[in-house]
């Protein structure tokens, strides 16, 4: 893990979620990018001047908020887009290669019933870049219990898991696989990668209407410290993801969730 990315809203607490980026790129020897995006229009031949003014601005507020926080002797890298919040992920992924997105569930002036704001959700959303979601307060502490939850065990690319590997080798985590059957699953699903089962020390089958129901279910028992569940066409989360916002009453998280993407399954 290489390139931890932190994209920056307006949130007075950004701070916090970047003093998390921070100590866990301390803990794996990793890059730390702060990142903010903004729409900067102008007339013709004065939309340089306005982009420059608005960059810069954005810059010393990025500035201050690496000055509320420990860095660690971290040389934080500050990048500025002016554009689309999406695009400029893409465009700072192609340039440097991001391992890893560190972001907050959503933004403090998000309506509090949101876990997912429209930001955050739609970084989720529209990238296929690995994304740590981290609750407000929460303190970076090694992830010793690990949840894994899934409707269906099939990985078509191994790499998808190399985030959690990375992790799970550091900590040394104890991983628990739990495979939900959710109404009109195939056996097709019940066949879990090996690669998944290599990383596991107990495997947990269940039925629920949704695997997050089962997440629910299990979740006290395994008392996780951190919940990974893949992003995909079809699997956890298949109608949340529909939308760019998701609401707590649909789910919500008080530990880390780490976010894999295989859309391209």
């Amino acid at each position: 893990m290489t390139n931890i990315l932190v994209p920056i809203g307006t949130s007075s607490d950004a701070h916090e979620t970047l003093q998390y980026a921070v100590d866990f790129a301390q803990d794996f020897g990793a890059k730390i990018f702060v990142m903010e995006v903004f729409n900067a229009y102008g007339k013709t031949g004065t939309l340089s001047n306005v982009s420059n003014k608005v960059a810069e601005s954005g810059k010393e507020r990025l500035k201050a908020i690496i000055n509320k926080i420990e860095a660690k002797n971290h040389d934080i890298k500050i990048a500025t887009y002016n554009g689309e919040l999406v695009d400029g992920l893409k465009e700072i992924d192609k340039e440097i290669g991001i391992d890893l997105i560190v972001l907050a569930p959503r933004s403090h002036d998000i309506q509090e019933e949101l876990y997912l704001g429209y930001s955050s959700g739609r970084i989720i959303k529209q990238t296929d870049i690995p994304t740590l979601v981290v609750p407000k307060g929460t303190t970076y502490v090694s992830f010793k219990n690990v949840l894994v939850a899934f409707k269906s065990g099939i990985l078509k690319r191994k790499r998808i898991l190399d985030p959690l590997v990375t992790i799970i080798n550091k900590h040394r985590s104890k991983v628990n696989l739990l495979l939900v059957k959710t109404p009109g699953y195939s056996d097709d699903d019940l066949k879990i990668n090996t690669a998944l089962m290599d990383i596991s020390e107990q495997l947990t089958l269940t039925e629920n209407a949704t695997t997050y129901m089962g997440v629910l279910e299990h979740f006290q028992s395994k008392h996780p410290d951190l919940l990974c569940v893949f992003r995909r066409k079809r699997g956890f989360f298949k109608k949340l993801w529909e939308k760019s916002t998701i609401p707590k009453s649909e789910f919500s998280a008080p530990i880390p969730v780490l976010i894999l993407s295989a859309k391209k399954d």
